[in-house]
């Protein structure tokens, strides 16, 4: 019986764990940049981050060097992202792919203190680089731009509610990883639980801590604290 197929090392032999080997099975940089905000990897992934052969990977998770887990009542291997991570540094091997710098956190709200306040106190923290909309419109306009880790998104804008603006984003596959989190002052909690099926990752009632905020966008994204 043929193993798992995301699991089925190439042929050939194993190549040098370092980050100047090549595979053949290696993808294009296009695919690379897909798998940047992924939380745990196939070990097919994890070779293709590596710029190693998925045999020499299998190996490593075999042997321990490799940290992860197997899918219960499978022989699938994944790796967890802060797992890979940690063997990338210590072996040498480039990280730049899964760890590019500050996340991208777009602010979508029509009150410019509460703007102006976020950008201020999130832009001091080196994790974020943080850009802000006053209407649902030009919220669209820079996810796309912007390509945004996180959206900050107030639940009531001046030109449409913050659940149609996050059914927008979910619509579109390459935003499925962006982390939505609202914030509202005025809303019930059958509301709250509408914003949660349009596709929201948390909600925060105004007015909140900044600490909270943070927490929740620490969470969401994957970051140490």
């Amino acid at each position: 019986m043929q193993p798992p197929r995301d699991d089925n090392p190439s042929m050939g032999k194993a190549q040098p764990l370092h980050a100047g080997s090549s595979d053949p099975s290696v993808s294009q940089n296009g695919e690379e940049e897909a798998l940047a905000d992924k939380k745990v990897f196939t070990t097919g992934e994890a070779a293709q981050l590596c710029k190693v052969s998925q045999q020499t990977i299998i190996r490593c998770f075999d042997s321990g060097r490799l940290q992860g887990f197997r899918v219960p009542g499978s022989r699938f291997r994944r790796i967890p992202r802060e797992e890979l991570l940690k063997f990338m540094r210590a072996n040498g091997i480039p990280t730049e792919t899964l760890d590019p710098g500050p996340k991208r956190i777009l602010v979508v709200d029509d009150d410019p203190g509460i703007v102006s306040l976020l950008e201020d106190l999130l832009g001091r923290d080196r994790r974020f680089q943080v850009r802000s909309a006053a209407t649902g419109y030009d919220a669209g306009l820079l996810t796309e731009a912007f390509r945004p880790h996180a959206v900050v998104l107030d639940y009531m804008l001046p030109d449409l509610n913050g659940d149609l603006v996050c059914r927008r984003l979910r619509e579109h596959d390459h935003h499925a990883e962006t982390r939505v989190v609202f914030v509202s002052g005025v809303i019930e909690d059958d509301e709250v639980d509408r914003l949660m099926q349009a596709g929201a990752d948390a909600f925060l009632k105004k007015p909140f801590d900044i600490s909270q905020l943070v927490g929740k966008l620490e969470e969401l994204l994957n970051l140490a604290q």
